[in-house]
């Protein structure tokens, strides 16, 4: 455990095994109060079987999940109680509208201030009124984020929560996360869309196959002690004389287009400038690491396509 952290849900060596390599094998990450955790994979990774061991709907072959203190199996229903959770595949009771929906999840969990609902109502732009069965597929994730957000849970558990919405309502929805957390809560969910997994989370675990491959810690990943650079030189002389200084690698050089890619440490940024200063240079751009890249690396090259 990170020092002055408290974990809030603890999985440590999770397998469900369905056969012929489908299912989730020696599965192992924490997740502390108040931070929100992204679980990033392609479909079929394993995601949704994790999320729902979490939940208590799926008893494991090997390994635990405990989450504040308890074990997710048996103690599912007191655990539940503590839990706001959206599932990536909607099924909604025989009622006829999205508000009749959310009065009957209110008298479920007693809640009697439903102002909360309507915030996020008006700012996800949803008429709850709307026959439920018509709904379209946006409308009804809206409708299930109301419900799984509206009484201010202390974790929250959302797989794919952003599927059928356009970026207008994403944008509302980041917002919508930035401001749980704010609050306190303690957030898991999983997303495919790198931006929002980005914006909004403390740690982002990557599943391949069944097996978490990495956890990218998102502030060591934006607080790099080095920056990476390409720079273009107007002339041939200057992109063959050029020599760096200590502390500057170089990690890729193209001929044609007489660019340098390198990477400098923090330290050595000023003696960086003053050798470039002497130099005919077309352009410097600064790369920014991203959780794409991180993916696309530990991933193999693989698309993370849904």
């Amino acid at each position: 455990m990170e020092q002055n952290k408290e974990v809030v849900i603890s999985i440590k060596g999770l397998t469900k095994d369905y056969g012929r390599g489908r299912g989730i094998f020696d599965i192992s990450f924490d997740v502390y109060r108040g931070c929100v955790f992204g679980y990033c994979g392609t479909n079929g990774a394993g995601k949704t079987t994790t999320l729902r061991h979490i939940m208590g709907f799926i008893r494991p072959d090997k390994g635990s999940v405990t989450v504040l203190g308890m074990d997710a199996w048996k103690d599912s229903e007191e655990i539940k109680k503590h839990i706001g959770y959206l599932p990536g595949e909607i099924a909604f009771p025989a009622v006829e509208s999205g508000t009749d929906f959310l009065k009957i999840q209110a008298e479920i969990l007693g809640l009697k201030d439903m102002s909360k609902a309507e915030r996020i109502i008006n700012a996800l732009q949803l008429d709850p009124t709307a026959n439920l069965r018509r709904m379209s597929k946006g409308m009804k994730q809206k409708t299930a984020i109301v419900a799984a957000l509206m009484h201010s849970p202390d974790i929250i558990i959302l797989d794919e929560p952003t599927t059928g919405l356009d970026p207008l309502m994403r944008d509302a929805f980041v917002t919508m996360i930035k401001e749980e957390k704010a609050r306190g809560a303690t957030i898991i969910m999983s997303n495919h869309m790198f931006d929002e997994l980005e914006e909004t989370c403390d740690y982002v675990g990557f599943i391949k196959d069944g097996h978490l491959v990495d956890v990218v810690d998102m502030e060591k990943m934006r607080n790099t002690p080095f920056k990476d650079f390409v720079i273009g030189f107007v002339n041939e002389e200057d992109y063959q004389s050029i020599s760096f200084p200590e502390g500057v690698e170089i990690l890729e050089k193209d001929d044609f287009e007489r660019t340098i890619t390198l990477r400098a440490d923090l330290k050595v940024i000023n003696e960086l400038v003053e050798t470039l200063s002497g130099k005919a240079i077309q352009c410097i751009t600064e790369k920014k690491h991203t959780l794409e890249e991180f993916f696309m690396k530990d991933m193999g090259g693989k698309d993370n396509e849904q």
